[in-house]
């Protein structure tokens, strides 16, 4: 086929796909808002339990922030990733050092705790707080906001 009936069809085809692909966007980002619905109450949870927020919250809500960062959509999977990231690394740091992270205070170890230990805990601890980290879970939060209506709270 060619000529102009081969432009229509091409045309016709465009309009089709772009209209299924903007479905499958608004579907994803339906089922991220459901997922964030269902998470807030962890959340709160989770910052109940860590007495007010900051990374105790973010190491208490791990499983929730995995599930909501498995569900966001493209624009802010990166961001999602980078958070679930770092939280993860340091929830992973503090279980290989057999500390709890309620009670842990990089200023007073606790007794036992090798060097290497120790290290890692705070190379993680570091990393949370790094610029780029602090900025993915800003963006996050700033999406999901914009996008479900909802606070995170992070």
């Amino acid at each position: 086929m060619s000529g102009p009936r081969a432009g229509l069809v091409a045309s016709s085809l465009a309009v089709v796909l772009a209209g299924a692909l903007a479905g499958c966007s608004e579907d994803r980002v339906e089922a991220y808002c459901e997922v964030v619905a269902e998470e807030q109450s962890a959340l709160v949870e989770a910052a109940e339990d860590a007495e007010g927020g900051g990374t105790g919250t973010l190491l208490a809500a791990y499983d929730s922030l995995e599930r909501m960062a498995d569900a966001a959509p493209g624009d802010v999977a990166a961001d999602w990733d980078e958070v679930v990231l770092r939280v993860g690394a340091l929830r992973d740091a503090l279980a290989d050092a057999g500390v709890d992270p309620a009670t842990y205070d990089p200023e007073e170890p606790p007794e036992g705790l090798g060097a290497d230990e120790r290290e890692a805990v705070t190379a993680a601890a570091v990393d949370l707080v790094e610029p780029t980290t602090l900025r993915a879970v800003q963006r996050v939060e700033q999406q999901v906001l914009d996008v479900c209506g909802a606070p995170l709270g992070l």
